[in-house]
């Protein structure tokens, strides 16, 4: 079981070069196991604005919606050009910097009294459906068209990013 509370200090993931040797490290696989040492360390706390629970279910909200689709989109314009080039550059240098208090455009809203094991199991599962899915991805609502192994890179430094906010 999963729990959150103070019990310590500093960023457990700030530094991603400890968690991710290379880019080739920028898998599920890789990330699967990293949330599975995260869940083994028990105890958390976010610095940001949402808590654990809720960024988990906010990473799996998102993995959810490449496959499914996304409820709202930039417009056509900028996903061929602001929202394709941030993509090439954080796919170039491995991580992704955003706001990680900004919901997914038009998405439900993530309940405030989300149970912490429900949200990482949520995620847990996003990830394998992704990773075992075959079918046609849908359009990004910011990038534009992904391939599933650019999608993938995305996913995963999509929830690096939102680690650098858990304590430990």
């Amino acid at each position: 079981m999963i729990t959150a509370a103070v019990t310590g200090t500093g960023l457990l993931f700030a530094n991603r070069e400890e968690l991710l040797k290379s880019q080739d490290d920028l898998s599920i696989d890789k990330i699967i196991a990293k949330l599975r040492q995260l869940k083994e360390g028990a105890v958390h706390q976010s610095t940001g604005t949402w808590d654990v629970a809720k960024i988990f279910s906010h990473c799996a909200q998102s993995i959810e919606m490449s496959i499914t689709g996304y409820p709202e989109h930039k417009s056509p314009v900028f996903k061929l050009t602001v929202g394709s080039l941030a993509f090439s550059a954080f796919n170039a240098k491995g991580q992704m910097t955003h706001s990680l208090d900004e919901p997914i455009p038009g998405a439900p809203m993530l309940p405030a009294d989300v149970d912490l094991t429900e949200s990482y199991n949520r995620l847990i599962t996003a990830l394998n459906n992704f990773q075992i899915y075959n079918g046609r991805l849908a359009e990004h609502f910011a990038y534009g068209l992904l391939t599933k192994d650019e999608y993938e890179r995305a996913h995963v430094m999509h929830i690096l990013n939102h680690l650098t906010e858990i304590t430990s």
